[in-house]
């Protein structure tokens, strides 16, 4: 289900987080390291397929896709970064 007004930065990492280590489960993949915000997003294991796979079940829950929002593309590279780019185009309550 998505998202009713604008969520915390708090609430968006916690289904961020919730769903990468499930991508990381489905795919039985195991993290390398911590998933904390400098943890490099191509050495998390997850290949492009399972970045695809995470932002469409991350669509589902949040509803929106911020990745086709952008008007220049963005590919963050740390996982802070990943979280960044779902924060600043998460939609808002109402008009700001």
């Amino acid at each position: 289900m998505g998202t009713t007004g604008k969520d915390s930065l708090g609430a968006i990492r916690e289904k961020i987080t919730r769903n990468f280590l499930e991508a990381l489960r489905v795919r039985k993949l195991d993290l390398a390291s911590p998933l904390d915000d400098d943890a490099v997003l191509l050495e998390t294991g997850l290949d492009s397929l399972g970045f695809a796979l995470l932002v469409v079940k991350l669509e589902e829950e949040l509803g929106y896709d911020p990745f086709t929002m952008m008007e220049e593309p963005v590919y963050p590279k740390t996982f802070r970064e990943f979280v960044e780019v779902y924060a600043r185009f998460a939609p808002s309550a109402g008009p700001a």
